[in-house]
């Protein structure tokens, strides 16, 4: 039954604890949580981020979340818009898999993170916020489906909004109804288009929505804190969210097993820094090389067939900034067989200029693979290798790494952040705030998290 959807996820989520979560959830919303913190970080460091950061001070208001990187404190939701922005800031942060436009670090447990540390909730409390929102919104990006980003909106800038809502109230103590309004509320915030795929320039501004998602979720669970109310159908509705933003939604995906499959565990951590449909082409490319030993001058040609988004929405031959030529696969693809794609270095202003790398993306095709979308393999890829002796090997990537079917090791979760981090914090200051995180359930006040992240005031 969808009647009611919105109450059903309201009353799931404030009366979600600790000890109802399995322990393979929690584990994976750890790797989510130390992820989301080593890509914020690194993201902080980026003149965008720097931008949003003068912003958020130049509001005077102070307040008790950490701004990521700083020595002074904001607001919840000004400290939600900076550092959500830094976690998005170089397409290296967590998403959902199966795509459902749902980044769970970055506008669930950033705004969790802003309004704990304000609140003083304990670890065990700010865990079970993030499950929260992320069962909430998980459940909404499926129910929405695909087609929300057929019609020209950025699906996570739209469901983050509903994420932040649930984490943020869960902290604030919301009840039923009161959140249930935060969702209604929730529902005016959510926006974002997806125009920058298309521009010469100006792509930057995918880089804010999620800043403003977390920060939008937060306003929503405040007022609903303070009264205001907001329609308790904005989920099913005829005119709520799913029905306004896509074509077909699946209305009954927003209760679908809530409480009994975690969604939590569908989280999938990305290697590379660049929009998470460019992955599974760049290992199915590297393996490919590391079996036939070519050279960048032996290739003829470089076909990537996947699901019809790779090319209504990625291919972009001749990337006007940074931003964008990180949306193009063909971009994206063509660096990866010059430089290390799991370096996010080499995802830099001076590759938009770099000749070879022009060059080699204008010899990438990418068209639908009758096979991939048959089976439904989401973000899979099958590449083929036209050489100029005549070969064609190929390879097909369905479960790249990083996905929850072939997750990152801790080991390489910890050698990202490691990477990441590396020129912001010492070691030891990282395997402190890693082991913070491993024992987040026994961390009294969660403000210890932010003190971690903190500048020194000089």
């Amino acid at each position: 039954m969808t009647d009611g959807a919105t109450r059903a996820l309201a009353r799931y989520a404030v009366g979600l604890r600790f000890r109802d979560i399995p322990p393979e959830v929690i584990a994976r919303a750890k790797d989510c949580i130390l992820d989301t913190l080593a890509v914020s970080l690194y993201g902080s460091t980026k003149p965008w981020c720097r931008s949003v950061v003068s912003y958020a001070r130049s509001l005077g208001a102070r307040g008790g979340s950490t701004v990521f990187g700083e020595s002074w404190k904001a607001p919840p939701p000004h400290a939600a818009l900076a550092n959500g922005t830094m976690a998005h800031a170089f397409e290296l942060d967590n998403v959902r898999q199966p795509g459902a436009g749902v980044h769970p670090g970055g506008t669930v447990f950033i705004p969790a993170l802003a309004v704990g540390e304000a609140t003083k909730a304990n670890g065990k409390n700010l865990l079970a916020a993030f499950v929260a929102g992320t069962e909430v919104v998980s459940r909404i990006g499926v129910a929405a489906g695909n087609s929300v980003e057929k019609n020209g909106f950025h699906a996570p800038a739209l469901t983050g909004t509903f994420g932040a809502a649930a984490a943020a109230g869960y902290l604030l103590r919301l009840n039923e109804r009161a959140l249930v309004s935060a969702f209604g509320i929730a529902g005016s915030y959510s926006g974002g288009l997806i125009e920058f795929s298309r521009s010469v320039d100006g792509a930057m501004i995918k880089r804010l929505h999620l800043g403003k998602a977390a920060e939008g979720g937060i306003a929503a669970a405040s007022l609903a804190r303070r009264g205001f109310a907001g329609p308790a159908t904005v989920l099913e509705g005829e005119f709520g969210f799913c029905r306004s933003f896509s074509r077909e939604p699946d209305l009954s995906y927003l209760t679908h097993r809530l409480g009994e499959d975690f969604e939590t565990l569908n989280i999938c951590i990305k290697r590379f820094a660049c929009h998470i449909n460019a992955h599974a082409p760049i290992e199915a490319l590297q393996a490919l090389r590391e079996q036939h030993r070519f050279a960048p001058e032996d290739i003829q040609r470089i076909a990537v067939a996947g699901m019809e988004k790779l090319v209504t929405h990625h291919n972009i031959l001749s990337p006007g900034d940074l931003m964008s030529a990180q949306y193009s696969i063909p971009f994206c693809v063509a660096l990866s067989v010059f430089f290390d794609p799991s370096d996010p270095e080499s995802f830099s202003e001076k590759r938009l200029g770099d000749r070879k790398v022009l060059a080699l993306t204008r010899l990438v095709e990418l068209k639908v693979d009758e096979a991939i979308e048959k089976n439904g393999w989401d973000r899979a890829a099958r590449v083929t290798v036209h050489l100029k002796d005549g070969r064609a090997p190929s390879q097909l990537v369905v479960h790249f790494k990083g996905t929850p079917q072939n997750p990152l090791s801790r080991e390489e979760l910890y050698a990202k952040a490691e990477k990441l981090t590396r020129r912001l914090l010492p070691r030891a200051k990282l395997a402190r705030l890693t082991d913070a995180v491993n024992r987040l359930e026994k961390l009294p006040d969660v403000s210890a998290l932010g003190r971690m992240l903190q500048r020194r005031a000089r």
